[in-house]
């Protein structure tokens, strides 16, 4: 709702230096500006309304740029005001709420740059990675239902995956506070150095909240911030490094089944459709349960190694799982689509993270 109101305000603020304009060029009669402007300055006041359009445009598509033309438009609005102070004055309190949502923008940016800049060295590194193809014999030694697994999903004869990226839509919510938050996504996954890039922004009591969770080579934090400047929750050391390698594992056996020829996995057990594997990095050892239907599909994913928060504030372990449904093909490969995210608390269960799949790509170089 903010979101609405900030552009709805900014687009007649816009809209409104287009009088300017109009008064400069003898267009219509502009009675609400008394002071004579000059073609020149009609002009200005033509570029400014503009470029707060301009800007606004680019604010609907996300893009980073749309800051900076509507930096450019509030100094010149400004400009122009104070030439028709008297006519124009109130135009100020529209600039200083752009201008304040301005401030926040650049901290967002500052703040996701963060993301991108481990995504750069996690591509970097997979420019130099070798491109093989995944075959029927590299897969020979896996369990069974692993093997129909990663056939059903397509990734037989095509490049083994080096990283993969994936955009979500879903929505979050914490066990203490149990309001469901808006999210939207978007992570990078490397294999060689085991790394999860996990960004989000979500909404929070209808202010926007930006998240970065990072995970490389065993070692993790989670940073969560209000407005992209006030942190709300971090998190860091052994707990989160053990949960996080669980997560990417999970990434690793939803997303990419085709990663599972990795060597730091270890099979351990078969019963039926249900297979038991350890993931070890860094001198962590973690292992889940993988649950298959009869399609193949894999349907669920089960550890007992993961903590979290307990009702009294301690950290507990408790069982994690991430049932996941509606396999579809993207991009040629044929993956779930949807996946929820649950603790099992002495209670009951209690499902903190709901995922729907927008897109995902391989072993990308940009």
């Amino acid at each position: 709702m903010l979101k609405i109101i900030f552009v709805f305000i900014t687009i007649i603020h816009g809209l409104i230096h287009f009088m300017g304009f109009s008064k400069a060029f003898g267009y219509g009669n502009i009675i609400q500006l008394t002071k004579e402007i000059s073609k020149p300055l009609g002009i200005l006041w033509l570029v400014t309304g503009c470029s707060f359009l301009l800007s606004m445009l680019f604010y609907n598509f996300k893009k980073e740029n749309w800051v900076y033309f509507a930096l450019i438009a509030v100094v010149l609005s400004q400009i122009l005001i104070i030439n028709s102070w008297q006519d124009a004055k109130f135009g100020t309190i529209a600039n200083v709420i752009v201008l304040l949502v301005i401030i926040i923008g650049f901290f967002h940016i500052k703040f996701k740059n963060e993301y991108k800049n481990e995504v750069k060295i996690g591509l970097e590194e997979s420019r130099i990675m070798p491109k093989k193809i995944l075959s029927e014999a590299e897969i020979a030694y896996l369990p069974e239902p692993v093997r129909k697994y990663i056939r059903l999903t397509g990734f037989i004869d095509k490049p083994i995956v080096n990283n993969f990226r994936i955009d979500f839509s879903g929505k979050i919510r914490d066990h203490a506070k149990p309001v469901w938050m808006e999210l939207t996504s978007e992570q990078y996954n490397f294999i060689k150095t085991p790394t999860r890039l996990f960004y989000l922004d979500a909404i929070m009591k209808g202010l926007p909240v930006a998240g970065f969770h990072c995970f490389k080579n065993g070692v993790a934090y989670m940073d969560i911030r209000l407005l992209s400047i006030f942190k709300v929750e971090y998190q860091a050391g052994k707990v989160m490094d053990v949960s996080e390698t669980i997560t990417f594992f999970n990434d690793m056996c939803v997303m990419a089944p085709g990663a599972l020829i990795d060597k730091q996995i270890e099979w351990l057990e078969v019963v039926g459709n249900k297979v038991k594997a350890s993931f070890t990095n860094n001198g962590i050892t973690i292992s889940a349960w993988l649950y298959f239907n009869e399609k193949g599909e894999m349907v669920n994913f089960v550890s007992e190694d993961r903590s979290a928060l307990g009702t009294n504030g301690e950290t507990i372990k408790l069982k994690w799982s991430t049932p996941m449904r509606d396999y579809k093909d993207i991009n040629g490969y044929r993956l779930a689509s949807y996946a929820e995210a649950i603790y099992t608390y002495p209670e009951g269960d209690f499902t903190y993270a709901t995922f729907t799949l927008k897109d995902i790509g391989y072993n990308l170089l940009e």
